[in-house]
């Protein structure tokens, strides 16, 4: 089978052609499903969530039956893709939790072979090897038949791809008319610029291939007629000057440079030819400087390049340009550029940390700082556009040209000892020392600063900055991101942008997009380019997409960054046994843990546990301080899903109960005292064990809250409820009975309160469970304290304090001695209440709970205060439990 989405859908598989020798189509008609089938191409070979399925089919608001209806477009597409390939149409759309995969080869879908062909196009473009990169991108494009799926309605993922692949091809055009202006192709390419630059009013690189290819054709006066038209469309519609690319371009057509009618070529290897604006950056320096007048000390390699030159991508060895929206890294930006001032010649400064963590953009900024310590330059060398390990093509020949060698004539002093130039070198994507250290002995003079993900062992004198992601701090301080006034210029921290950040942009907003991001400057960087491509999102739909687990990673990616593709290279780059460790630490609850808790997740001792997380610190997919281990949100993300794609279920299932097992254990140890973020993360785990079919331990690790309920207690309970039924167990179902009673009354649910309460009396009498039956009373005597029924609830409370006072029964002793303290507190005075509520408070500090000894002392405390009219403390509102207030006389919780 081969699809086709760079345009209408299309299917096509092995029948025979039909008569004139078009190909039968098996793109289905109907547009829910060409929706369903275009978003599992474009996430090809990936899990898409039913979630995300959904959303695309019915963006505004689902129907009720949505999951069913999934189902069936589901069958009806493997039954298409069954007619379009009988062998293996219908299995290669497979269902996968937490949604459906679309097995295709990269060379069955008309995206995937476009995206590498244009891959390849630009790296051969990279090696000055013209010929093949313009033939490569010329054979990428001509893949395209229109917009992307133009036949087919477009949801959020759609929408998404559809600008990423037209961010891609406008990208690919522009490196195919670079390769054929190095090749001399400029009459060729004229009438296509000018369709090109009226369709594209302001791109800027369109219009400066047009200035040279019409330049080179001597027409000179229109050259400069485009950049006068591009001038007046930018500052009318944008109100701003072309860039300093264009400028440059334009003022060397006046000045009539020859050195731009000068085509490139195919470079004969490695240093051989240079791109034209790299010879027109030379053109006209003193003979033997390697340096052009007035660039601040730069060779001319670097200085004299830019989108003005006949390439326009800057020539090898340049210093990207200050990134205009750095933000935040105050204190590791201070300290970056402190090692790098200190550092001896032929000293190693690295910044290292996880991907996406913004370890290039900070090297790039201090690199710029610390322009005055660097008279003789400042380089880069990006080591990721290699093939293979080592110095990637052509950076030899950077290298030889940007530090001339020192031995030749007159380049000794008196004393014979050569002088190396004092250059900062910035080498990026460096995968370990060994592609450093050959290039130390011919750096004498020069300060290198590495960016790796990993710190490169090794090197001598190495001193690093480890980057992790935005402080809490610097979170609040985002909202310049989302506005286009981020950055970290004097004075400025993105602060200031919060005074017009529009509505629903404010500081609270933006840091819960950040912490939803994982604070990860990739991250919060494409989600605030998402909300900039979508005018009609506000901030909070996009915190809103961002809160689906699920779907989140499917959001942040735009144009042609993909925070998950980032992970993903890290992830990929590990042997296999460190990426069956990352991928079993994801059913660990979010948050810190320790060497136990890996332990569990990866079936090792606890020795082997730490040797595996250390490894995987080293490689940054997993954080390590001093407070323990965590994944960073994202990577786990990342974790939860590798794990359903990658390991069969019965391995993740084992695992699932290793962990669950563990942190009922541990919690069993310390029974009621739980903080909230362990509480979150046993309710996840309650959840985990319910999927796996791990009914006990789906009750246990219920049990474990201790009275903690999360935000949707009464789905955590009614799995729990469940749980009990299906293993049989009456005194765990009367529990989960009576804590689904207890949310019910504070809802003021009264009558399915009772009906739960009275339940679970009754299975807990079935089970001959005293302690149990004794609660469900205490349950049974409030309710009818809020009806005023005080006979009723002190002959309930009586058997009940009677059972309770039983050892090991401290937190029902607890409850009823509240609420036979309440029943004194109406109708026998406050010296009977104060003598229950100290109960309380020596209960609750045996239970060594200090929200419920909080609420005691709180209690004894308004005793004592005189009545705010009325005749006593009945005629007050009243705390019932911790954070929950009776107001009289109505009785009703607040």
């Amino acid at each position: 089978m081969r699809f086709g989405i760079l345009g209408p859908l299309e299917v096509t598989g092995a029948a025979a052609p039909m008569d004139g020798g078009r190909e039968p189509s098996y793109a289905p008609q109907a547009a829910k499903l060409r929706v369903v089938l275009g978003t599992l191409l474009i996430r090809a070979n990936e899990v898409v969530s039913v979630e995300s399925l959904i959303d695309e089919l019915w963006p505004d608001a689902p129907p009720r039956t949505a999951t069913t209806t999934l189902q069936v477009y589901v069958s009806h597409l493997r039954k298409t893709l069954q007619g379009a390939d009988p062998e293996g149409g219908r299995e290669a759309l497979v269902t996968r939790r937490p949604g459906y995969l679309l097995r295709v080869g990269s060379d069955a879908v008309d995206a995937l072979a476009f995206e590498d062909l244009s891959r390849r196009g630009h790296q051969a473009l990279q090696a000055s090897d013209f010929a093949a990169a313009a033939d490569l991108q010329r054979r990428a494009l001509a893949l395209w038949r229109g917009p992307l799926l133009s036949d087919t309605p477009h949801g959020p993922v759609l929408e998404g791809a559809a600008v990423r692949l037209a961010e891609a091809r406008t990208t690919a055009l522009d490196e195919r008319i670079r390769a054929e202006l190095h090749l001399g192709l400029h009459r060729e390419l004229v009438a296509e610029l000018q369709e090109l630059v009226a369709e594209h009013r302001m791109h800027e690189e369109f219009h400066t291939h047009l200035m040279v290819a019409l330049y080179r054709c001597g027409r000179q006066a229109e050259a400069l007629r485009v950049f006068t038209t591009l001038r007046q469309t930018l500052v009318e519609e944008l109100g701003i000057e072309p860039g300093p690319a264009s400028t440059r371009l334009q003022r060397r057509i006046l000045e009539g440079d020859p050195a731009l009618t000068r085509a490139g070529g195919r470079a004969a290897g490695p240093g051989a030819g240079t791109a034209a604006g790299t010879t027109a950056a030379t053109a006209g320096t003193p003979a033997g400087t390697g340096r052009a007048p007035g660039h601040d000390g730069l060779p001319a390699a670097v200085a004299g390049t830019g989108a003005g030159a006949a390439g326009w991508s800057a020539a090898p060895g340049a210093l990207p340009a200050a990134d205009p929206c750095f933000t935040g890294r105050a204190e590791e930006l201070n300290r970056l550029e402190r090692m790098v001032r200190s550092a001896p010649a032929g000293g190693c400064v690295a910044v290292t940390g996880m991907p996406g963590a913004g370890k290039t953009a900070l090297a790039v900024e201090a690199a710029h700082r610390v322009a005055d310590a660097f008279p003789d330059g400042r380089l880069y060398l990006d080591l990721r556009d290699g093939a293979g390990p080592g110095l990637p093509s052509g950076a030899a020949s950077v290298l030889e040209r940007l530090l001339p060698a020192s031995a030749g004539p007159g380049a000794a002093p008196a004393d014979g000892a050569p002088q190396a130039p004092r250059v900062l070198l910035v080498l990026d994507g460096v995968g370990s020392e060994t592609q450093v250290r050959p290039l130390l002995p011919a750096l004498r003079g020069a300060v290198v600063l590495l960016v790796a993900r990993r710190v490169p062992a090794g090197l001598p004198g190495l001193r690093s900055v480890l980057l992790g992601p935005w402080r809490p701090d610097e979170a609040q301080r985002l909202v310049g991101l989302f506005t286009g006034r981020a950055g970290t210029r004097p004075g400025t921290l993105g602060g200031t942008a919060a005074l017009d950040a529009g509505p629903g942009l404010g500081p609270d907003t933006v840091a819960e997009i950040a912490e939803l991001c994982g604070r990860l400057p990739l991250a919060v960087r494409t989600a605030a380019a998402q909300l900039a491509a979508r005018p009609h999102w506000t901030a909070a739909v996009l915190a809103d997409r961002l809160r689906d687990e699920g779907g989140r990673l499917d959001v942040l990616r735009t144009g042609d960054v993909d925070v998950r593709a980032r992970l993903l290279d890290a992830y990929d780059a590990c042997p296999e046994p460190q990426r069956r460790a990352f991928r079993l630490l994801s059913l660990l609850p979010p948050g810190r843990f320790g060497a136990r808790q890996a332990a569990a997740a990866l079936g090792l001792t606890e020795a082997r546990a730490s040797a595996a997380l250390e490894s995987l610190a080293d490689e940054r997919l997993v954080a390590v301080d001093r407070d323990g281990c965590h994944l960073p949100e994202l990577l786990r993300l990342l974790a939860v899903e590798r794990l359903a794609l990658e390991d069969p279920p019965e391995v993740v299932r084992a695992a699932a109960e290793r962990v669950c097992r563990a942190y009922a254990a541990a919690a069993a140890a310390e029974p009621g005292r739980v903080s909230d973020s362990g509480a979150r993360g046993l309710v996840r785990l309650a959840r985990t064990a319910y999927g796996a079919g791990l009914w006990a331990l789906a009750v246990r690790l219920t049990d474990a809250l201790a009275g903690w309920v999360p935000d949707d207690g009464e789905a955590v309970y009614a799995l729990a409820l469940d749980a009990a039924r299906r293993c049989a167990d009456r005194s765990a179902q009367a529990r989960m009975r009576r804590s689904l009673g207890e949310l019910a009354w504070q809802y003021r649910r009264v009558e399915q309160a009772h009906e739960l309460f009275s339940g679970a009396l009754e299975l807990a009498r079935e089970a001959g469970d005293e302690e149990e039956a004794a609660r469900a009373q205490v349950g049974l005597a409030e309710l009818c304290l809020d009806a005023g029924e005080s006979a009723a609830a002190a002959a309930l409370l009586e058997p009940a304090l009677a059972a309770l006072s039983a050892p090991g029964r401290t937190r029902g002793r607890y409850e009823a001695s509240r609420a036979r303290a309440l029943l004194a507190l109406a109708h026998e005075g406050p010296e009977s209440a104060r003598a229950w509520f100290g109960e309380c408070l020596e209960l609750a500090g045996a239970l060594r709970d200090q929200r419920l000894e909080v609420y005691a002392l709180r209690s004894l405390r308004a005793l004592s205060l005189p009545p705010e009219g009325g005749s006593g403390p009945a005629s007050r509102a009243v705390e019932i439990r911790p954070g929950l207030w009776r107001i009289h006389p109505a009785g009703v919780p607040t």
